[in-house]
């Protein structure tokens, strides 16, 4: 029996958005206000979407819950799965010293406290974001800029502004492939169109990250530093996103961006070397910053030993990425399993489609194919390198199991909550009341996937709460969906420098316990600031000349 889905059920547009959006506010409001677990609040928005796609929708509650259940795989394979297997490889790194030697051969470039921004919280945090994402470049950043003595307000706060222009592509593009995977947006066409969005900012970022922190005046006495660090960012930025695709976007931008900055303060230096590590006239903790500490100088085989790993995982995951390699993997083993009871079963139903169209729903274990196979086979190889032993590789990797569980499980819960929001008809309904703000709806939309991840914390999981409502709002509007989607993703990248678990994995990192409102109200002016920036450039693609011709 197919069963066909209703947009306004209660005959009330007004009635039927308020109910609509119960379950993103019961989780947004558990997250935000009430500081659930993350998984607990997804867990609650779950069970919300659930009753109202049964008793107000009057969706079978069979297929509800099977709807739920096909989101829940597609979060375990392939987005639980990569964020597995590169925290795996991240431990392995830890434990035996590497990473602390790759920490030293970045601290001992420059004494200039400005470029070692530039470096460190821009550059190697990008790399963080592109091989790990979820908290781990903010983490590891602001662990290193406290090592060299900065204050704990420069070290978080700074470290969460430079945590932006790499967000939407990180995690080996876990952000964009969750949206095209959950939503049916084409994965290359949405990412092309975030590429033609981002490397505007991705120059933009590393001024305003120094003007954050020196001023006006300290920024302009190292703009060529700041302009290689920008440009060696966004060039290959736009360049993999268009023609590559969204896994290594991050990864090979920041090794070009960190490779470029390098190579050219061998031809360059500051005429004044910033040698204060608090922030400018704001720093509240300026007297617990510290001097700069000694530089530990490592052999030429140990650094490259410490770059290993990473290099490794590069060229895997640019192996798995190539569309022919994947087809022959499929090949090999790819089994297809139509979910019974829903595949087929739902109707979309006009306005959101000119005439009634089946949604299919076909679960495909692609293990071998998936991204996050090759980043393990990576993580083993490297493993093997660094002399652990087979013993040591399975004894680390169940550990990260352990470690990651409740990330393992909110992404579970956060894919079933956005794809039964998606098949019962919820998140159409609100696309639909969004599409009401008419010709300003670039802009507040864009703003939207701010506040998505400003509440959630992951670009991943507001691109799962409103990439659906981007793609319906932009097809009544006459917008493309390819563009209002990736505004959701290049805008909520904005809103990630003031979410409460970046914050506090800041002040974690940093040691400053307790300080979480000092960090937030430094960085919440950015935030805003940035997200207004990205909503006018959103507008300008969808209206000006030439920004329009960008949009495809």
């Amino acid at each position: 029996m197919v069963w066909q889905q209703v947009y306004d059920p209660l005959s009330n547009m007004w009635l039927s958005t308020l109910l609509a959006a119960i379950p993103v506010v019961v989780m947004l409001v558990g997250l935000g206000f009430l500081h659930m677990k993350a998984h607990l609040a997804a867990g609650a928005g779950l069970i919300a979407a659930l009753v109202i796609a049964v008793f107000v929708y009057n969706m079978p509650a069979e297929m509800a819950g099977r709807a739920a259940l096909f989101g829940g795989f597609t979060g375990l394979l392939p987005i639980g799965w990569i964020v597995l297997t590169i925290i795996f490889l991240h431990q392995l790194t830890e434990q035996n010293g590497s990473f602390k030697v790759l920490q030293d051969s970045l601290s001992g470039i420059t004494p200039d406290r400005r470029i070692q921004l530039l470096l460190i919280a821009f550059a190697f945090g990008a790399f963080f974001e592109g091989a790990a994402g979820f908290g781990t470049p903010v983490a590891v950043t602001a662990a290193i800029l406290i090592g060299l003595g900065f204050s704990p307000l420069a070290a978080s706060g700074l470290s969460l502004i430079a945590n932006t222009a790499p967000v939407a592509f990180g995690a080996l593009g876990t952000p964009v492939i969750t949206l095209a995977k959950v939503h049916g947006y084409d994965l290359m066409e949405v990412t092309a169109m975030i590429g033609r969005q981002l490397p505007f900012f991705s120059v933009l970022v590393p001024f305003w990250l120094i003007w954050a922190f020196a001023g006006r005046k300290g920024m302009m006495e190292i703009w060529p530093a700041i302009l290689v660090t920008g440009l060696s960012f966004a060039i290959p930025q736009y360049l993999v996103s268009n023609f590559i695709g969204p896994e290594l976007v991050d990864i090979i931008a920041a090794i070009v961006s960190m490779v470029s900055l390098v190579l050219f303060l061998r031809v360059w230096q500051p005429k004044k070397i910033w040698t204060s590590a608090s922030l400018r006239g704001k720093d509240v903790s300026a007297a617990e910053a510290k001097p700069p500490q000694p530089v530990v100088k490592h052999s030429r085989s140990a650094l490259i030993a410490a770059w290993m790993p990473w290099l490794i995982l590069s060229v895997f995951v640019f192996i798995w990425g190539l569309p022919p390699f994947k087809a022959w993997l499929n090949s090999l083993f790819a089994p297809a399993f139509p979910m019974t009871g829903l595949h087929n079963l739902i109707e979309k139903m006009p306005p959101v489609v000119p005439q009634p169209t089946k949604e299919g729903a076909v679960y495909t274990l692609n293990l071998l194919s998936a991204t996050g196979t090759g980043i393990l086979l990576s993580a083993v190889v490297s493993a093997l390198i660094m002399k652990y032993s087979p013993v040591a590789i399975v004894r680390t990797f169940f550990k990260t199991i352990w470690l990651v569980r409740y990330s393992l499980l909110t992404i579970v819960l956060m894919l079933a909550l956005g794809t039964l929001t998606r098949y019962s008809g919820t998140d159409t309904t609100l696309g639909l009341a969004f599409a009401n703000t008419g010709m300003f709806y670039p802009f507040f939309g864009t703003l939207m996937g701010w506040l998505g991840v400003a509440l959630t914390g992951s670009d991943t999981a507001s691109n799962v709460l409103f990439g659906g409502m981007q793609k319906v709002a932009a097809e009544q509007l006459g917008l493309s969906p390819n563009l209002m989607g990736a505004a959701n993703s290049s805008g909520g990248v904005m809103g990630k420098m003031i979410d409460a678990q970046s914050i506090v994995v800041a002040s974690t990192a940093t040691r400053w316990f307790n300080h979480e409102g000092d960090i937030l109200r430094y960085v919440f002016f950015h935030s805003i600031a940035l997200a207004c920036l990205m909503g006018l450039y959103v507008t300008l693609q969808a209206y000006v000349w030439p920004f329009h011709l960008m949009v495809n």
